[in-house]
């Protein structure tokens, strides 16, 4: 295993990075289709296709998964993975057509770097090139190449953020992956030990201060807009849509374990979930509570080495590097 969501059979990843401009797009694909869920925690997202990924709709299956950068700009890049599908004829079949399902968030990433450049459909379609298993690169690599956190001070205390990946295998052999984009206007802590990974770096000497204390004192918060952890898990678990929605929403407390505070009003917090069903068995009810919990395990960790595994850019020291 690779620690990385591609453990999930099934499951490849492409990254499409501009190191220049500070953006990125990172793809998940599955070309066969998987089951999808959605969980939306955040109360200022930027998404594509979720509807169609909540029970009581008719699509069951996806192809793929944008992550980007480029706040909603950066949506267009979803058109090129839909195009790179196309051309393979993966997608929901009606009549001699094949229709790519491409679920899509974004982060807003354009006060670093050169915001004037965005992801575009041409992006998307060479991050579906790039896809692959195996090792997955991580930290200031595609969706996180502008990814920062901690930005309860304003940019002269911010982070950088990036993207991880992290992957576990259970007992009876199903796979749960999971790779998250880390744009978070809280700060990173290890749910293990308690430790601040990663805050609002002090104005004088090391360390940081606690965004909480920061929040309950002066009520100030970070800027609208600004922030956002996104990202996809996948298992090889045969789930229904319902179950998927339901590990959606339990892989959202990794998010709330490793970033604090999670999910405010200017976060836009989403959470993928595919199921590629590789595991030809049905899972029970308690099957998914098992799931659930363990993706939320496996989402922190994820969280945790994206911020880790970032590299410093003008503007925004890595924690490698404090």
């Amino acid at each position: 295993m690779w620690n990385a969501i591609t453990d999930v059979a099934g499951i490849r990843v492409g990254h499409w990075t501009d190191a220049k401009a500070l953006t990125g797009c990172t793809v998940v694909l599955c070309e066969k289709g998987a089951v999808a869920g959605v969980d939306v925690r955040g109360s200022a997202p930027g998404t594509r296709e979720t509807d169609l990924m909540r029970p009581g709709t008719l699509v069951e299956r996806v192809q793929g998964i944008l992550l980007t950068g480029g706040s909603a700009f950066g949506l267009d890049a979803a058109s090129g993975v839909m195009a790179w599908l196309a051309e393979r004829g993966a997608g929901f079949k009606i009549g001699k057509w094949s229709v790519p399902l491409v679920g899509a968030a974004v982060i807003f990433d354009l006060g670093l770097g050169d915001g004037n450049i965005r992801p575009t459909a041409k992006s998307g379609y060479a991050a579906c090139r790039a896809a692959k298993d195996g090792r997955v690169a991580e930290g200031n690599v595609g969706a996180g190449t502008g990814a920062t956190v901690a930005k309860m001070l304003g940019p002269k205390g911010i982070v950088k953020g990036g993207i991880g990946t992290a992957s576990t295998r259970l007992g009876d052999g199903t796979t749960i992956g999971a790779i998250m984009v880390v744009n978070a206007g809280g700060e990173i802590v290890d749910p293990k030990t308690g430790k601040t990974i990663a805050g609002p770096r002090k104005a004088t000497g090391k360390g940081f201060e606690s965004t909480m204390a920061l929040l309950q004192a002066n009520r100030k918060t970070p800027p609208p807009g600004g922030n956002t952890t996104i990202g996809v898990v996948a298992t090889d678990a045969q789930l229904t849509k319902e179950q998927t929605n339901k590990v959606a929403q339990m892989a959202q407390n990794g998010l709330a374990m490793a970033v604090r505070p999670a999910h405010t009003m200017f976060d836009g917090d989403t959470i993928f979930v595919m199921a590629t069903g590789e595991r030809r068995q049905r899972t029970n009810r308690s099957d998914v509570t098992v799931i659930g919990a363990t993706a939320a395990e496996v989402v922190a960790e994820a969280i945790l080495r994206a911020v880790k595994a970032a590299k410093s850019v003008q503007g925004a020291p890595a924690v490698r590097e404090l």
